[in-house]
């Protein structure tokens, strides 16, 4: 009786194939926007979550802030004025005392309970470098130790690291970025070659593999291309370079002073990260009297915040979505329902020959179904199309993943049983006499 039903479905819906196509197009462009859209969005958030993950989700970080950033209009913070040539310098940020009263965690009881692993210094210097006629001006040179390899997640890609013996002895020697190495050495190989930064020559010891842009280390996350980094150890940078740096700008020219731009602190285990991270913010509230001159940074808490935002994300794109497929359902129903009125003669005459209501029930669901399935795989395969089209001619990158299939063929199917009830039950009740009856 099922494949009699099913055979009788498709033979009614081949009769008006334009209409049925045009039934079923609703459906289509509903599936297809679900998987699309989520598709998209799971893609972004990822991205962003992927980022943020890379930072370190055991990790506490504390980055020094610029009197006038963030929004920040307290002049106060630490700057002074210096008389001679009119010459102003500005002070700011964290200092060597924060990093060695931090490092009285690891020193301490927390220490052996594997709470803090480790604490790291990063020095942010901007110097051009230069490698015989190519030349990168202002690049980010950071000062640091050989812990920031494993903190930070970087990967070597050739040669070495910082090692202890280069923070002992002042080495000149800088371990290069991937872009920075491209853009300095373009095809040569930079190991051991010379890089010019400021008035200083560093050996190349090593090279990193390409980081995503969101692995920040100094600076703001996301603001800055972190595969122009170079690297040098933060002995080295204090003794060649100084802690003030000389900013000119058009017709004046100023300093400033920042002994450190940013303390990154490992921490044991992802259930401790809170606690470090209050503890972090107490200590430096007793040394700063302006807390804006500093931020502690908890990729923890904002890959968690990141996860309930993708979350939130996935739910909007997919009731925006979803109304198309409710547009689509309440399209099969109108036709379905025209369909009834168009055969009334037909149902009146199976009735007679002894046809139940549970079998007209049957038949028009059946249809409903078909249409709806029929429209579910083909907007399965445009669904999965359109993502694929946009990470290859815009670059977006996209997920498709298998849930976001299943639910948005779930909710068509669903939606052509719901939406073709109500024709079957009004076909179902006919009087088969009126039928008959019926012009």
């Amino acid at each position: 009786m099922w494949i009699a039903t099913f055979r009788l479905a498709i033979r009614n819906l081949l009769l008006h194939k334009l209409r049925s196509f045009l039934t079923v197009l609703g459906t289509i462009l509903g599936v297809a926007s679900v998987i699309a859209m989520l598709s998209v969005g799971e893609g972004s958030k990822k991205a962003a979550v992927d980022q943020i993950r890379q930072l370190g989700a055991t990790n506490v970080m504390v980055r020094s802030v610029r009197p006038g950033a963030n929004g920040d209009k307290s002049g106060d913070t630490s700057s002074s004025g210096n008389a001679s040539g009119g010459r102003t310098e500005l002070e700011y940020g964290l200092k060597h005392e924060d990093l060695r009263m931090l490092e009285g965690l690891a020193n301490s009881d927390l220490q052996a309970e594997q709470l803090v692993k480790q604490i790291v210094p990063i020095s942010l210097l901007r110097k051009n470098a230069q490698h015989g006629t190519k030349r990168i001006e202002n690049s980010r040179l950071l000062g640091t130790t050989p812990e920031l390899l494993q903190v930070k997640n970087l990967k070597l890609a050739r040669g070495r690291f910082l090692i202890p013996a280069d923070l002992r002895d002042l080495a000149n020697v800088v371990v290069l970025s991937e872009g920075a190495a491209r853009r300095l050495f373009t095809f040569e190989d930079p190991i051991g070659e010379p890089v010019l930064l400021g008035d200083g020559a560093y050996r190349v010891v090593g090279i990193l593999k390409q980081q995503a842009s969101g692995n920040a280390t100094a600076g703001q996350v996301g603001t800055e291309d972190l595969n122009e980094d170079m690297y040098i150890p933060i002995t080295s940078a204090r003794s060649r370079f100084g802690e003030r740096q000389r900013i000119v700008t058009a017709g004046s020219r100023s300093y400033e002073r920042n002994e450190l731009s940013e303390i990154a602190i490992a921490v044991g285990s992802e259930d401790h990260v809170p606690q470090i991270a209050e503890m972090v913010r107490k200590l430096l509230h007793t040394k700063h009297r302006n807390d804006h001159e500093y931020e502690v940074i908890v990729p923890l808490e904002l890959l968690q915040q990141a996860e309930h935002e993708k979350q939130i994300w996935n739910i909007v794109l997919g009731s925006i979505a979803g109304i198309s497929l409710l547009v689509g359902g309440i399209g099969i129903m109108n036709i379905m329902l025209a369909t009834v009125t168009e055969r009334t003669r037909e149902i009146g005459i199976r009735r007679a020959i002894g046809a139940k209501r549970g079998d007209i029930i049957r038949q028009f669901l059946v249809e409903t179904v078909v249409l709806s399935t029929t429209g579910g795989l083909i907007g399965i395969t445009l669904g999965v199309s359109i993502p694929m089209a946009v990470t290859h001619f815009v670059g977006i990158p996209t997920i498709t993943s298998t849930w976001s299939i299943i639910l948005a063929f779930g909710i068509s199917v669903l939606t052509g049983v719901v939406f073709g009830v109500y024709p079957a039950r009004k076909a179902a009740r006919m009087n088969p006499i009126e039928a008959l009856r019926h012009q």
